[in-house]
């Protein structure tokens, strides 16, 4: 019994800690979104763009999926406002 109590409480702890790492990888993608959508003028892409160019595609990976998210969704509200003017 005492093994299955121990047993019990190691996956409890592997649980926690999943729980735990993917709540800071949450944070730490939603902080660096807010990061990036701070470069927000031409020059300041530009500037993104020659740090990213800088990296491989791997080490850039999730940058540029926030990239395309954020473009997305600009995408989207673009849309909306030029429905609501017509």
């Amino acid at each position: 019994m005492k093994e299955l109590t121990m047993a019990t409480q190691t996956t409890a702890s592997r649980v926690r800690n999943a729980v735990t790492s993917r709540f800071e990888a949450r944070r730490a993608r939603r902080t660096l979104a807010r990061e990036i959508a701070a470069y927000r003028t031409p020059a300041e892409r530009l500037e993104l763009d020659l740090i990213l160019g800088r990296h491989t595609a791997e080490e850039t990976r999730e940058i540029d999926e926030i990239l395309r998210a954020q473009a997305a969704a600009e995408r989207s509200a673009f849309q909306a406002l030029r429905v609501d003017q017509t």
